[in-house]
């Protein structure tokens, strides 16, 4: 979700079912006779492929997001009794070899669709918003556990937003003919001017749409766990804007019951994310590009 780090890429090509059977063949003979299978959408920083019925196998693109690898295999058995939403079991981590230059996880197999494949009503998403809520807070409140704290093996989510205070203001100058540039200096200067004095939190890292699983109209599994750490909440309440709208957004904000502040450096985040977003987008007139302008023309009108 955060920062575009520089990282060696493994050729997106040589990523492929070929690979991944070669690799658990050497790897993990018993799983040899499984089939792998495809995923209906990819993502960027891992490609995943079905493992028989029960499993999948997740490799990382790039170097970067290998690091995540061991991360997400420590913890996530730490986390999982505390939460009420299924999130990745990992079954298995497969080391570097000649063919393939990183770490890779084997997890149980989620069942739900993706959240960013479906068409959600605003009745379905006003349920959705509730039970998002309800996983966060269960989230943020595990205490006893410890984590890492905010840094590049997660693009800083969690830190305090100002720590991409140049960024973001190089980006709404860029904008300038395109979102309301005082406005949005205004939002930003705000959100960084505030404080967080509260004890730092486990937080998701990548709370994005494409990250939740839906099953028969509800919250059924939280994935990509890669950017978790212990941090500030603000960075885990992006969706709010990204995801929900009206009445489903008031409602996730009402069920997370945080203080203004908080909410203050959530926007600023969106604001960051999205000014960022739409910079890089070369062709400022596709539905990507209209989409960001209205996720900022949303976050600087606030709640309306």
């Amino acid at each position: 979700m955060f920062q575009k780090i520089d990282v060696s890429e493994f050729s997106e090509h040589l990523i492929n079912p070929d690979l991944v059977k070669k690799l658990i063949a050497e790897q993990f003979p018993e799983y040899a006779h499984l089939p792998i299978g495809s995923v209906r959408k990819q993502g960027h920083d891992n490609r995943t492929y079905r493992l028989g019925n029960d499993m999948l196998v997740r490799m990382p693109s790039a170097e970067y997001y290998a690091l995540k690898v061991p991360k997400e295999q420590e913890l996530l058995p730490l986390l999982k009794p505390y939460l009420s939403i299924d999130i990745p079991v990992p079954i298995k981590m497969g080391n570097a070899s000649p063919d393939y230059p990183f770490n890779f996880s084997i997890y149980k197999w989620l069942e739900g669709t993706s959240s960013n494949l479906l068409k959600l009503n605003d009745k379905a998403l006003e349920s959705i918003a509730i039970q998002l809520a309800k996983f966060l807070k269960e989230l943020h409140g595990i205490v006893g556990i410890d984590g890492p704290s905010p840094g590049k093996h997660n693009g800083w989510g969690g830190d305090h937003v100002s720590v991409y205070d140049e960024g973001a203001r190089k980006q709404i100058s860029e904008l300038s003919e395109i979102i309301d540039e005082y406005k949005a200096m205004e939002l930003w200067e705000q959100a960084c001017k505030t404080k967080r004095n509260k004890i730092p939190v486990w937080i998701h890292g990548d709370f994005a749409f494409g990250n939740f699983l839906i099953k028969d109209g509800k919250l059924s599994g939280v994935i990509d766990f890669g950017g978790m750490a212990i941090g500030d909440p603000a960075s885990d309440l992006v969706i709010a804007w990204t995801f929900l709208k009206g009445k489903s957004r008031e409602i996730f904000k009402q069920a997370m019951d945080l203080d203004s502040e908080t909410w203050l450096r959530a926007r600023g985040w969106v604001l960051w994310k999205a000014t960022f977003d739409l910079c890089e987008t070369e062709d400022k007139n596709t539905p990507e590009a209209d989409t960001q302008k209205r996720i900022i023309k949303d976050v600087l009108e606030g709640w309306n």
